[in-house]
């Protein structure tokens, strides 16, 4: 099999098993691209993207570039490399830096395409009530996501995962299925093909689309908080003051406080458990992080409140 000489684009840390993956193959990493440091913290303190630090870590020479342009572009076809792999770099790639790599780019997306192109693939899968996903790996083209498939895995999203714990689980399949994509690319096996079916896109996520509709069905709901976990967040207000809800669950059945549906947004106690009423069966909220304060249960901050408090969230 030939050794390719790679050039490796990414940036969070669902891209490093990808990254260590590539770089215990046969095939040689020419260079790392990625995001330029960023403030972390409290203290502000820049911080290289988890691909950086990886890098850094394995020893592989570093572009850092949050919009690439000539210059990157020269330095990148100045390598030689024969393949460009991407995995969430967090930028679009443009001509002529599509064409450096004498094979030019593939790229591992978090998605069964062409459902879900676009930046938020695993979020928007899980806040759609998609019980199934996966990954796939195709040919970088100027379109957004619409390059032919060498190759994709299925995997069923469960129904408490969160969108955190489904793109670490798709994150490591898919490091596997990128490196059997790549061997088959340097043995001259691979053949890409067409993304068939309907196109669904999926844009990024804004912090409002993190707000809970206490109206919409209990399973809408549940999933919007699993799909916008642990980013951007999914919160509700009460007394005009923001809770964010870091962990809820399903809770049919009713409760002994309210025989019934619990109206939409209401919050009642049911044992040990904070209820919060959907337009069908009730919300258990787990965990929960009021404005200005650390993370804690949600019952025990509901037995804190005072007794006059609100006890309707919007």
């Amino acid at each position: 099999m030939t050794h390719l000489r790679i050039v490796f684009a990414g940036s969070p840390s669902a891209a490093v098993p990808s990254l260590r993956a590539i770089a215990a193959s046969d095939h040689d990493i020419a260079a790392v691209l990625t995001r330029l440091d960023s403030p972390k913290g409290r203290t502000r303190v820049p911080t290289p993207t988890a691909v950086g630090a990886a890098a850094a870590e394995l020893r592989l020479p570093t572009i850092t570039s949050n919009r690439p342009g000539d210059e990157v572009t020269g330095q990148i076809s100045s390598l030689a490399a024969d393949l460009g792999v991407i995995v969430a770099y967090g930028a679009i790639l443009r001509e002529p830096l599509l064409s450096a790599p004498r094979l030019g780019w593939i790229n591992l997306h978090f998605s069964l395409l062409p459902r879900w192109r676009g930046a938020a693939p695993v979020q928007r899968a899980i806040v759609a009530g998609d019980q199934l996903t996966g990954a796939s790996v195709f040919q970088l083209v100027p379109a957004l996501d619409a390059g032919d498939v060498y190759g994709q895995f299925t995997q069923p999203i469960g129904g408490n995962e969160t969108a955190g714990n489904l793109l670490d689980s798709l994150a490591a399949g898919g490091a596997e299925l990128l490196v059997r994509v790549i061997d088959a690319i340097a043995d001259g096996s691979a053949r890409g093909e067409p993304q068939v079916g309907d196109v669904t896109l999926a844009p990024k996520l804004t912090l409002e689309d993190g707000r809970i509709d206490w109206t919409a069905h209990a399973s809408t709901v549940h999933d919007l908080i699993r799909g916008v976990t642990p980013e951007p967040g999914a919160f509700t207000t009460l007394d005009g003051a923001r809770l964010k809800v870091l962990d809820a669950a399903t809770a049919p059945g009713g409760q002994r406080l309210a025989p019934g549906r619990l109206a939409p947004g209401r919050l009642a106690l049911d044992g040990r458990r904070l209820l919060a009423g959907t337009a069908s069966d009730p919300i258990e909220l787990v965990t929960v992080q009021p404005a200005g304060k650390n993370a804690m249960a949600a019952a025990d901050w509901w037995r804190g409140r005072p007794a006059d408090a609100g006890m309707i969230v919007e």
